[in-house]
């Protein structure tokens, strides 16, 4: 399969476009990936209200009943519930790691081994965070391309 990219001004919207001979398991991928990658939530910082490009987030967590949007420069405070969210995020290639944690998948560097059965999860920002015991199956599936409930 070819790949073809063009500049377009900023004024034009941007488009993706699959020329295919029939509509295979890959083309299907392709389109899921990348529908994945669209939408926004919504976060406040310095009482302003933000959309947040779900590309652009690193994790969610909540502390001490308030919920917090992590990206590379900023952390936002959400107003829903990290199950929402979770709701939300799954078919974008979120993941939860632990009672409090959701994690992009997508922002992952490395997975090592840490103690206890846990694993800890290296984001290209740098930053390091845990996967409990608990949720090491569902990361295993995950990062087997299968489905996680």
């Amino acid at each position: 399969m070819q790949t073809k990219i063009t500049k377009i001004p900023h004024d034009k919207p941007e488009l993706i476009e699959i020329q295919c001979h029939s509509v295979s398991d890959e083309v299907r991928e392709i389109v899921a990936f990348v529908k994945s990658r669209q939408g926004r939530v919504s976060g406040m910082a310095d009482d302003k209200m933000y959309e947040i490009a779900v590309v652009d987030i690193s994790y969610i967590e909540a502390v001490d009943n308030k919920i917090f949007i992590y990206t590379d420069k900023d952390v936002y405070e959400s107003r829903q519930k990290l199950y929402e969210l979770e709701d939300i995020l799954k078919k974008k290639h979120f993941l939860r790691i632990s009672k409090s944690m959701l994690l992009n998948l997508m922002k992952v560097d490395a997975i090592t081994p840490a103690l206890n059965s846990k694993f800890t999860a290296v984001l290209f920002s740098g930053e390091q965070v845990v996967i409990s015991r608990k949720y090491v199956p569902d990361l295993k599936k995950a990062l087997k391309g299968e489905i996680v409930k």
